[in-house]
């Protein structure tokens, strides 16, 4: 007797919960041969609207956390991925076509990313914060602080999972939340990153991930007013100079598209991207 097949159908990961798409709307993955791999939830823009107000709600918590605390947070989620390395190496062959060893090769550098940026999480601060000479009987203090909410177009060629965790990484470390689209041909690697967020000590709603068409919910998040920084880095085949536009209504920092192998490479750019300088003045103590 031949089995009847059942086609698992994949949900969105907002708020720390699996929901599925609000328009109950799904569309096919199918990998690099065109072999149908399951179905994925297709987000709409009130699917968009929640992931910002999960966001949102997470963002007090996620900010006020010691830079230390982030960074063994993200430290953990590395943990996790090297713990389910060879479900991403299945799902990469599958979604890309591309050998066994290159899968391996990409899943080891996402690793290795977000060991690299959690390294950051308690030193971008005295990159970015110094103390001003001023004179005066007072201190001059330049501090960071996160942007807010992070709405992220994710890389849509490329290494899947490598282009998403470079993507989300950096605007966690100073305690930003993100909102990420993912890549929409190939998302079963932000579909298994959710799954892992899920199982690890990030709060729910500090991350949010999205699968679907980034030209439907582009529109929405960039002119959100909830949003306070859009990285495009993926948004290349959008028309993202309205996106800017939009973006500009609500005051939005904008980080424009990039391309090639190198897009979204590791850097402590990225994560100065998204944070906000503070100046605070302090008497200083008699002695």
């Amino acid at each position: 007797m031949t089995r009847l097949a059942v086609p698992k159908t994949y949900k969105l990961y907002l708020g720390g919960k699996f929901p599925r798409s609000e328009s109950g709307r799904v569309y096919e993955i199918r990998s690099h041969d065109g072999e149908f791999l399951a179905n994925a939830a297709k987000a709409s823009r009130k699917d968009a609207r929640d992931a910002v107000v999960a966001a949102r709600s997470a963002l007090g918590g996620w900010a006020d956390a010691t830079a230390y605390n982030r960074g063994q947070v993200l430290y953990r989620i590395a943990e996790l991925l090297e713990g389910r390395r060879a479900q991403f190496v299945a799902e990469i062959v599958q979604s890309e076509g591309v050998s066994t060893a290159a899968a391996s090769a990409q899943v080891d550098e996402a690793i290795d990313r977000w060991v690299w940026y959690a390294g950051w999480a308690d030193k971008y601060l005295q990159v970015a914060g110094n103390a001003n000479p001023v004179s005066g009987p007072y201190f001059n203090l330049t501090v960071p602080e996160p942007t807010g909410v992070v709405a992220i177009i994710a890389p849509q060629t490329g290494g899947s999972l490598l282009g998403l965790v470079s993507a989300v990484a950096p605007a966690l470390v100073s305690g930003n939340t993100v909102v990420v689209v993912a890549n929409e041909a190939m998302p079963l690697s932000a579909i298994s990153l959710g799954e892992v967020i899920a199982t690890s000590d990030v709060p729910g709603g500090v991350v949010n991930i999205l699968t679907g068409s980034p030209a439907e919910m582009a529109p929405w998040l960039a002119s959100h007013a909830d949003v306070n920084a859009l990285d495009l880095v993926g948004a290349g085949d959008l028309d993202w100079i309205h996106l800017e536009i939009d973006a500009a209504e609500t005051l939005t920092r904008v980080l424009q598209p990039e391309n090639g192998p190198d897009a979204a490479s590791p850097s402590l750019a990225r994560v100065l991207a998204f944070i906000e300088t503070k100046t605070i003045w302090h008497t200083k103590g008699l002695i």
